[in-house]
């Protein structure tokens, strides 16, 4: 089975990818178009639900990163869990290589954004955005070579990814969180204690999991902590052990009738609701003013930097080996995908440059682009010159 959810893995992701370079190119096109007013019209559309005295009323842009990206964490949490129990994160000897490249893949190009944006105090609240892996944009560039690439290689990216997201959570968590609220997070904490006695209890029932966790979801949404967190944390409580034979446990069901949704629609409308870059007024000195320069020599040279050295000095010790019929080159190519950040880095974006610096929310963006497009392109590149072909 573990082999098996793999390659679905690997497919979906790859294909999903390719949605997610179309949908960013839609929505590029409408932001420079002279119908722009109806893109941004779509994107602030008041969206409300209202019960008595209680009520959540936003736009839809926030709506589709505060709730569907609650949807995409879940999923993430969901495979953490998964490969924690069972899979690759269960195997310290898997495990070493690929924490250790993403430790670098996150440090060195956050001290590259920093080095760059020292002197604002400002635009150093987006440190964290060039330090994301897109995992589903990566694994779609690696689907375009083929047998190129060995499949050892495939997932050692896509173990870096995980971790890579398990990164990003934690600073989400820690830097991206506003004033708190003590009514809302014992909320919270009551519907957790709620999930984990499900768990406990052996309860398979997908229904009782949806609404505590909608419940925990609208908690964290109005405790201060960025409401995509409870999506991790349900996640955590759905039971991957089950007492009946032959079963689908509930957490690998939930996780492939996940897939397909997040894969071909929340990423992709994520990817349209936040790549539209106005670039009208725009000067040269702009686009490579500190915080797009940052961003994008962050994701383009940090991480391919943090991702190749870190591993290379770890392999160098002995500590580990290459992935299985890899060699040096291929390695450097996936660390060059690394700096595609796109999803999670747009979505830090969000958070870092919101109301209270509204200036950078256009040009991080534009950084962005810039960061993972030339990664992308040069990571493929060298992929696909270096490599033979396997199997």
């Amino acid at each position: 089975m573990p082999i098996k959810i793999i390659r679905d893995f690997l497919r979906l992701e790859s294909a999903g990818g390719i949605l997610l370079v179309i949908a960013a190119a839609i929505a590029m096109v409408l932001a420079n178009s002279p119908i722009t007013h109806l893109y941004d019209g779509f994107l602030a559309t008041p969206v409300e639900i209202r019960i008595g005295e209680f009520q959540i009323a936003k736009p839809l842009l926030l709506w589709i990163n505060d709730g569907l990206m609650a949807v995409f964490f879940l999923l993430i949490g969901l495979e953490l869990k998964r490969e924690m129990l069972e899979g690759r994160l269960s195997s310290y000897k898997q495990l070493l290589l690929p924490t250790i490249a993403a430790v670098g893949g996150m440090v060195v190009p956050a001290m590259v954004y920093f080095f760059l944006n020292r002197g604002d105090p400002v635009a150093l609240q987006g440190w964290a955005i060039p330090t994301a892996t897109d995992i589903a944009f990566a694994l779609g560039v690696l689907s375009l070579l083929g047998n190129r690439v060995p499949a050892s290689l495939k997932l050692f990216l896509v173990t870096l990814a995980i971790l890579d997201d398990v990164g990003a959570i934690v600073i989400i968590a820690l830097f991206y969180t506003s004033d708190l609220s003590g009514i809302s997070l014992t909320s919270a904490a009551i519907a957790l204690l709620v999930l984990f006695a499900l768990n406990l209890r052996g309860v398979v029932h997908m229904a009782a999991y949806v609404l505590v966790g909608i419940v925990l979801w609208v908690s964290v949404l109005k405790s201060g902590v960025h409401a995509t967190l409870a999506g991790v944390v349900l996640a955590f409580a759905i039971p991957l052990r089950t007492k009946a034979k032959n079963a689908k446990p509930l957490l690998v069901q939930l996780e492939h009738s996940l897939h397909p949704w997040v894969a071909y629609g929340i990423l992709p409308l994520f990817a349209f609701a936040n790549s539209g870059v106005s670039l009208a007024g725009m000067s040269l000195a702009q686009a490579f003013a500190p915080v797009p320069l940052g961003i994008a020599l962050g994701l383009f040279a940090g991480k391919q930097a943090g991702v190749f050295v870190f591993a290379w000095i770890t392999i160098k010790l002995r500590l580990a080996k290459l992935p299985e019929g890899a060699n040096w080159w291929q390695l450097y190519g996936v660390a060059l995908l690394c700096g595609i950040g796109f999803t999670m880095s747009l979505f830090i974006g969000s958070l870092a440059f919101d109301q209270t610096a509204a200036e950078y929310s256009t040009v991080d963006r534009l950084g962005i682009l810039m960061g993972s497009v030339v990664s992308a392109i040069v990571g493929y590149l060298v992929l696909r010159y270096t490599a033979h072909r396997h199997g």
